[in-house]
């Protein structure tokens, strides 16, 4: 069985920017003008559509695998990593496993510094391609090439909470735990959290906290604090992870073991967040094998990005929690010809072979 064919999609999608505000992608006010703006709250550009970067693999057996990378600006870029250096190595060769292909494709680059970034976004796509295939073949959901005992539901957080009337809606869904943004207003936070009584709530910092305002989490018993400074800095976390009690989550930027072993050796983290269109399955189950607790971060994705995520969820004993958006789930399941589901506050694992989630997407 070898490898015939890898095509690569950029993908760029109107969204409504007033109702994405708070979600994943849009989590700040933007400023400017153009495709992509800066935030207000902290240095950094978001684009005003929805953009990834979708991979679809073809075996000679007319196999098909579909992957995508996490690529929320510019998924050209992404595309021209796989479609210039990374198809014309792998087409043509047999298809092994996706270890080995990984191996293979991070091997491409190493020496010249390209181990993180644009490359490891799109050797990721790939990679849950590969995993797709390799179900595929194998007639078994991802999952279960994993694990000996998969989970069949996956329980969820609800991401991305805007007011209390939002939180109250997913309450009578069953959802008891949620996270929130941070932009400008801590005070504005801490009085949301306040609302939000019943509920255990995880605070996303966004990169741009002051140290000093974390220990009012400890106050209210914090789900967790995530990305709460800036993410080149492994030892300010440490050192903020050793003076609350509220456990410090990080991961989304990080790409592999070798990018979060700084963060490792300064025990900066209790929860690890690796963004399966960034580590891909395999690298993230390496990620996984050291860490002690995983909660996969999902942002801007479509089908292939948030079917890897339920999966590889599902299959570890040290994940107890997958993120849930509303908005970025209801456009992802437009490109599917049947949707990913929710049974209450649980993902239902697809329990088809590979990904178990077939693409509406061009002819696909």
């Amino acid at each position: 069985m070898h490898i015939l064919y890898i095509e690569s999609f950029p993908v760029r999608l109107p969204r409504d920017l007033d109702s994405a505000r708070g979600t994943a992608g849009s989590p700040t006010p933007l400023t400017g003008s153009g495709d992509y703006r800066w935030s207000t709250a902290y240095p950094v550009i978001y684009s005003i559509h929805i953009e990834t970067a979708l991979v679809k693999v073809t075996l000679d057996s007319g196999l098909v695998g579909w992957g995508e990378a996490q690529a929320p600006v510019a998924p050209e870029v992404a595309c021209a990593v796989i479609d210039r250096i990374l198809a014309p190595m792998l087409v043509g060769q047999e298809f092994t496993s996706p270890q080995e292909l990984w191996q293979t494709m991070y091997d491409t680059m190493r020496v010249r510094g390209q181990t993180g970034g644009f490359m490891l976004d799109a050797i990721s796509g790939l990679d849950i391609a590969f995993w797709d295939l390799a179900g595929k073949l194998a007639g078994k959901p991802i999952c279960e090439l994993l694990s000996k005992t998969p989970k069949a539901l996956v329980p969820a957080y609800l991401s991305g909470v805007p007011n209390v009337d939002y939180a109250r809606r997913y309450r009578d869904e069953g959802f008891s735990q949620c996270k929130l943004y941070y932009d400008t207003d801590w005070n504005a936070l801490l009085h949301l959290m306040d609302e939000l009584p019943e509920w255990r709530v995880a605070v996303d910092g966004l990169w741009h906290m002051d140290p000093a305002q974390a220990p009012s989490l400890d106050e209210r018993n914090a789900l967790w604090l995530e990305a709460p400074l800036l993410p080149e800095d492994p030892i300010a976390h440490g050192a903020l992870a050793r003076s609350i009690r509220t456990p410090i989550a990080l991961g989304e930027s990080y790409r592999t073991c070798f990018e979060l072993a700084p963060f490792f050796r300064e025990n900066a983290m209790r929860i690890v967040q690796p963004d399966l269109g960034r580590s891909g399955i395999t690298e993230g189950m390496r990620i996984a094998a050291i860490s002690p607790a995983i909660v996969p971060h999902v942002s801007i994705a479509l089908g292939p990005q948030i079917a890897a995520a339920i999966h590889f969820a599902a299959a570890l004993d040290n994940c107890a929690l997958c993120e849930y958006n509303p908005r970025v789930l209801e456009v992802a399941n437009r490109f599917l010809k049947s949707p990913l589901r929710l049974q209450g506050a649980a993902y239902a694992v697809p329990q088809g072979p590979g990904l178990g989630i077939e693409m509406n997407w061009g002819n696909s």
